[in-house]
């Protein structure tokens, strides 16, 4: 699913989903311009159309985004369709479509988000994050409350966050 996945581009994350037990790492793209109608377009392919809604209102709301000015288009790559929680902080790509800004390849990013914006724990994540270590990847943005778990993990960087605005800023 990583194959193709565009260097030097804004709006590209990388996030695992769990399939049963299974770790499944995905390429999440978005795509943010200003809008050039009265109200803005979203388009979800792979995740959930009212979820991504839900998040651009978070961004909106807690984080000082004005997205309902902005078409906003998210993709999964590769065909996949994931309807997890924990692929709610890959909202992170829209931002970073937003400003313009890559997120660093080797960052892969996972949590779910809550309607205040905090960023909650969410199961199985040794496992996710042995396969972004299988995977090649250097660090792993992850909810705060799940690094208790994962303390003895010197293999590859843990950054917690407890909210999106705090993700935000270390992307």
């Amino acid at each position: 699913m990583l194959s193709g996945r565009p260097e030097d581009a804004s709006g590209s994350v990388v996030t695992c989903a769990m399939e049963g037990t299974r770790p499944i790492l995905l390429e999440v793209q978005a795509l943010v311009t200003a809008t050039n109608f009265g109200m803005a377009r979203r388009t979800a392919n792979g995740v959930d159309y009212n979820r991504i809604n839900i998040l651009l209102a978070i961004l909106e709301k807690r984080c000082g985004f004005a997205m309902s000015r902005y078409d906003a288009y998210v993709n999964i790559a590769g065909g996949m369709k994931m309807n997890e929680p924990a692929l709610d902080l890959a909202v992170v790509a829209l931002v970073s479509s937003f400003k313009n800004r890559e997120v660093d390849p080797g960052m892969l990013i996972f949590g779910e988000v809550g309607l205040s914006g905090e960023v909650r724990g969410v199961s199985q994540a040794a496992q996710r994050v042995t396969e972004a270590i299988k995977m090649g990847f250097t660090s792993c943005l992850l909810p705060k409350s799940n690094l208790d778990k994962l303390k003895g993990e010197k293999r590859i960087r843990l950054i917690g966050v407890e909210n999106v605005r705090e993700a935000i800023q270390l992307i």
